[in-house]
């Protein structure tokens, strides 16, 4: 699948609401950013975790399923997710590569850096591979 088909399966949800704009897309390495704005942040003005986290996931939900077999799909099973440095604006960078890809499911490294390179938060994602239902 193109970047073009998935920037169409992607549009709206949660992808569009947070600004996230898929910049690379293979089996091997998936980069995304997304900007940090007012939506983005906790009630003290700082990146909220849940966005990172969304971020993360949609990285590595989309890696899986770049190799998935057709007709099946990435669902995140489990995330765990370290912040390392609060953001206020800017831009975030997300880089997610595989660490493991089973039959049934993948386990995914996800970096996320600020503009000067410096983590931001590191997350590991676990994602189950199943069959799609496009109704």
């Amino acid at each position: 699948m193109d970047q073009d088909a998935i920037a169409e399966i992607t549009r709206g949800g949660l992808i569009e609401t947070l600004g996230i704009d898929l910049r690379e897309l293979t089996a091997e390495r998936v980069v995304a950013t997304m900007p940090v704005t007012p939506r983005h942040v906790q009630i003290f003005g700082h990146l909220h975790g849940g966005a990172s986290v969304a971020l993360a996931e949609t990285v590595a939900s989309i890696g899986c399923f770049l190799s998935c077999p057709p007709g099946y799909g990435g669902f995140g099973l489990e995330i765990n997710a370290n912040h390392l440095r609060p953001k206020r604006d800017g831009v975030l960078t997300a880089t997610g590569v595989p660490l493991h890809r089973g039959r049934t499911t993948h386990v995914w490294d996800v970096k996320i850096a600020d503009e000067a390179g410096k983590l931001v938060c590191v997350s590991r994602c676990t994602v189950a591979i199943v069959a799609l239902d496009w109704r």
